[in-house]
């Protein structure tokens, strides 16, 4: 514990891009839950823009709405 999953479009990061954002998100989640780095787990997931809306918005967005702690602008418009 902590896990964090990044859905995104398709869009290839370089291993080190990989090992940057682990690193900033680890950063970040350490500080705010006050656990150790090895706690932490990030994974990034690509979701293809056609499947967005089922697998992301209605699942994730809208089912979860109350979860989220920022919206994103799209849902809003």
């Amino acid at each position: 514990m902590p896990h964090v999953t990044i859905k995104h479009f398709p869009y290839e990061l370089t291993e080190p891009q990989k090992a940057e954002l682990a690193e900033e998100l680890t950063r970040t989640i350490t500080r705010f839950f006050e656990v150790d780095d090895g706690a932490v787990s990030v994974a990034v997931e690509p979701v293809a823009q056609a499947d967005w809306n089922d697998r992301v918005v209605s699942p994730e967005l809208v089912l979860r709405a109350h979860l989220l702690i920022k919206n994103p602008t799209y849902l809003t418009s």
